[in-house]
């Protein structure tokens, strides 16, 4: 068999071979789909976990509250650059801070945000 042969294979095994609307089956799942705006809410969020800096800040805020100065450190990148990345993980609600004098301590903003990274991190591992 040819890569060609193959591959229309691979695509033909993918497809119904007869045309045929499960009503019962689409009609219960349009009942529970989120909104559109939901869905594109959704979208929104899992992209801010499209970006490597981003998800290492995440990762090391998971581990520990820390301000930018020790994660720009961690990260070996400039101050600006971290705060620039904090303030569109804020924006969406996913990290939070308090202030400690002069110094601002970043941290995840709940729990979900760590499931999220660890269930992630055990997806990619199997």
């Amino acid at each position: 068999m040819t890569e060609k042969e193959r591959i229309e294979q691979e695509v033909s095994e993918g497809v119904c071979e007869l045309v045929h609307v499960h009503d019962e089956i689409v009609e219960q799942v349009e009942k529970v789909m989120p909104e559109e705006q939901e869905l594109l809410d959704l979208s929104e969020f899992f992209r801010i976990f499209g970006d490597s800096t981003r998800i290492k800040i995440l990762y090391v805020l998971s581990q520990s509250e820390m301000c930018v100065c020790d994660i720009a450190s961690l990260l070996m990148m400039g101050q600006s650059a971290i705060s620039h990345q904090l303030r569109i993980l804020k924006q969406m609600r996913l990290v939070k801070y308090r202030r400690e004098g002069k110094t601002v301590f970043y941290s995840l903003s709940d729990g979900h945000i760590q499931t999220i990274l660890a269930q992630g991190m055990e997806h990619i591992k199997e």
